[in-house]
């Protein structure tokens, strides 16, 4: 049974995802609160107002291991939400939603974090001999100890969690609904939803909780529309019947998937500083972590992967305006711009290059049928297919 597939046999209607989905948000939000009343304090002793902080100050207002400690704490809190959501609410196995393997191949996961690992800091360190202008040394061995404990601890945790929600919670949601008669309003309308959103928030300068409420209102809308076709049976329509079949496909969940993670960066400092253009790295790398996934039948690569990335990103550079601060040994001083070498090499030319090497190395096969091939639930032994 593939990745994808195995999902059928737990709860699996849609409104269980979005249930979960929200209730992952609600453990993560209380995961935050220690960050908030940290910084809130900190802001007042120094002589600030409670009332009309700015969001990007509030960042990094802390000293930055606290500030990072406390700030991947929430993705601890998150990942508590999963385990509850997966366990209870679906009754599925958290083994079901890494791999399609007996077990987790723990072999894989270290594979990917120290291949990715070593490549992604050479390709720091040739930049450092090659344009020494753009770095200063930040290298302070007591503060970079704290870091290396708590980036060690909670980084995987957090990638881990990003990796569970993407690649395998909303992956196999978004899989078991593609045979739903509803699901081409619903793709359409996200599709159509995600570039409205984007464009209000960023056109208004809205912040976090606002975009927020704007997702909110657009979902709003959505379900209105829903009502409005149901009473007049647009689902059972032939039109709907032929886009049913036709979505019906790996490449779905993927692409929904890779988009939502991309969005989810949208409120990160790198998008304000470097523009919209960013959006195609965030895309593109969710994009390469699907496909990873949905190859390979676990996530046990791209957990390894992901870890790796945001590790050791973490303990080499920092700069001033990246969503995290940490005491690295390099700080990047450069002008930052979303040019050619940051984005188009490694989403066009990177990616596809390991991927390459990922398929050499675990001999994939049959690549249109693992990206490209029906979703259909597995039959059971009465010939018939689990609800």
């Amino acid at each position: 049974m593939d990745f994808i597939k195995q999902a059928f046999t737990a709860k699996h209607e849609f409104w269980r995802y979005l249930v979960g989905s929200l209730i992952i948000a609600v453990f993560a939000m209380l995961g935050q609160i220690p960050f908030t009343v940290a910084a809130v304090m900190e802001h007042m002793a120094n002589g600030g107002s409670a009332y009309n902080m700015d969001e990007s100050k509030l960042m990094t207002i802390l000293e930055p291991n606290l500030n990072l400690f406390l700030l991947l704490l929430s993705f601890a809190f998150g990942f508590i939400g999963l385990i509850i959501v997966v366990k209870n609410l679906h009754k599925q196995s958290m083994l079901s939603v890494t791999t399609a393997r007996p077990k987790i191949d723990w072999k894989r996961v270290l594979f990917s974090f120290l291949f990715w690992g070593v490549i992604s800091s050479g390709m720091v360190l040739i930049d450092y001999y090659g344009s020494p202008e753009n770095y200063v040394w930040n290298f302070e061995l007591n503060r970079f100890l704290i870091l290396v404990v708590i980036a060690v601890l909670l980084v995987p945790i957090q990638t881990s969690l990003e990796e569970y929600i993407f690649r395998g919670y909303l992956m196999q949601g978004f899989g078991t609904v593609t045979t739903s008669k509803q699901f081409p309003f619903g793709f359409i309308f996200t599709l159509l939803s995600i570039p409205i959103c984007s464009k209000i928030i960023s056109v208004n300068g809205f912040d976090a909780w606002e975009g927020i409420g704007v997702i909110g209102a657009i979902i709003g809308v959505g379900a209105l529309i829903f009502e409005f076709l149901k009473k007049r049976n647009a689902f059972e329509s032939e039109f709907n019947k032929n886009l049913v079949a036709s979505l019906r496909r790996k490449w779905v969940p993927l692409l929904i998937t890779s988009v939502i993670f991309g969005g989810m960066h949208v409120f990160n400092p790198e998008v304000g500083k470097l523009g919209y253009g960013v959006m195609v790295y965030y895309i593109g790398t969710g994009l390469f972590l699907g496909v990873l996934t949905l190859m390979d039948d676990g996530m046990e690569l791209s957990l390894g992967f992901h870890a790796a990335n945001n590790l050791f990103g973490a303990l080499l550079v920092t700069a001033d305006w990246t969503v995290l601060q940490t005491h690295s040994v390099f700080k990047d001083i450069s002008e930052p711009e979303a040019g050619f070498g940051d984005i188009i090499i490694p989403v066009f030319v990177v990616f596809p290059i390991l991927l390459f090497i990922f398929a050499k190395v675990y001999k994939w096969t049959n690549w249109k049928e693992k990206l490209f091939g029906n979703i259909e639930a597995p039959v059971i032994d009465d010939n018939s297919t689990l609800d």
